[in-house]
């Protein structure tokens, strides 16, 4: 494992619970809000699906690819679960939620905030779900992915964000005023 990605120690330093962890559907929006939001608090960010992506030397399509679907969320979850972050925003990928000991991992180490949009709303973001690197079974809609995902991310979240109809400062002022750490 790499003891350093992108300014994050990932094995040698010990953990605090400093962390906002971002979970929900591809194509919420949890890098853009993430970047943000850490920018504006002088939090660093983590992508786990970069880690994820320089870790393998895969793009994360090539990883369901090459690895089937079980495959890439083992890969997922040891990524995840390994991750050390401290006073950082962890952008996940959506299908985190799927691997216990990392959502476990990842609410020790912060606060999880669930970046809920509608079905809807995730189909007009989204293009093509496979090169993207969603996580679908074999024959899987995206509005069957939505119906299975949405109780695991209710049950991770600490608190619930509701990105309908709201611009990128006004989910990010909602996160930071929730936490209660507005600067």
């Amino acid at each position: 494992m790499l003891a350093i990605c992108m300014g994050i120690e990932m094995k040698e330093k010990t953990e605090k619970k400093d962390n906002i962890i971002l979970i929900g559907m591809p194509g919420v929006g949890k890098s853009t809000v993430g970047v943000v939001l850490a920018k504006k608090l002088g939090y660093r960010f983590l992508d786990s699906d970069l880690v994820i992506q320089e870790e393998t030397g895969k793009l994360l399509h090539e990883i369901i690819s090459s690895e089937g679907l079980s495959g890439f969320l083992q890969v997922e979850n040891d990524v995840n679960r390994n991750l050390r972050a401290h006073h950082s925003v962890i952008a996940t990928g959506g299908s985190v939620v799927y691997g216990k000991e990392a959502m476990e991992h990842l609410k020790g180490l912060g606060r999880v905030v669930y970046l809920k949009l509608s079905c809807e709303g995730i189909a007009d973001r989204l293009g093509d779900l496979k090169k993207r690197g969603v996580a679908l079974k074999e024959g899987q809609t995206l509005e069957q992915l939505y119906a299975e995902r949405i109780p695991l991310y209710e049950k991770y979240g600490d608190l619930t964000v509701d990105c309908e109809e709201k611009g990128l400062r006004s989910v990010v002022e909602e996160i930071e005023e929730r936490l209660g750490i507005r600067k």
